[in-house]
């Protein structure tokens, strides 16, 4: 490959991780199927989970709870081409999460997950875009997810004038 087809592959393969917890958190999470190929695969090995083929897929994650509310960090996103139509990937995440959320700001927490993934892409025949053929979570890090507290607030409290400035790094 040269080096242009190699970066092009590369950043589409990026886009399916970022796009993935995008869906998840902020869009329809049974969408995610859609950025699998038809027999893709999504795999927790330690949880013993192993969801196969789109319409699985679809199922399995559009069973989220309707009152959750998450936001996922990813990081470290390091793709691999290993094929004109093929790579791999590696990336970090950190989820925070709450079940029970309607509306407001929830105090923040630790996050409940860090982790990685590891995925696979492979590129369609048809129009030549790229999917995720596998997603093999990792989860050195976890807990349960709380529920939200029947006291959110709606904005963060108004300094005082004996509010403290939080302490800095050194």
């Amino acid at each position: 490959m040269d080096p242009l087809e190699r970066l092009l592959a590369e950043r589409a393969c990026e886009r399916l991780v970022v796009d993935f917890v995008h869906r998840l958190d902020l869009g329809e999470p049974s969408s995610v199927a859609e950025l699998f190929t038809e027999d893709g695969t999504w795999e927790w090995p330690a949880g013993e989970r192993l969801v196969e083929g789109r319409d699985a897929l679809r199922e399995y994650f559009g069973s989220r709870p309707v009152d959750r509310l998450s936001r996922r960090l990813m990081s470290n996103v390091l793709v691999t081409v290993t094929s004109p139509g093929t790579a791999t990937a590696t990336s970090y995440f950190s989820t925070y999460r709450v079940d029970g959320y309607q509306g407001g700001i929830v105090p923040a927490g630790p996050p409940v997950q860090v982790g990685h993934y590891e995925d696979t892409f492979r590129r369609t025949t048809e129009d030549g875009t790229w999917l995720l053929t596998s997603r093999t979570l990792h989860l050195p890090f976890g807990g349960d997810t709380p529920r939200a507290g029947g006291r959110e607030r709606t904005r963060p409290p108004a300094p005082t004038a004996t509010s403290q400035p939080p302490p800095t790094a050194g």
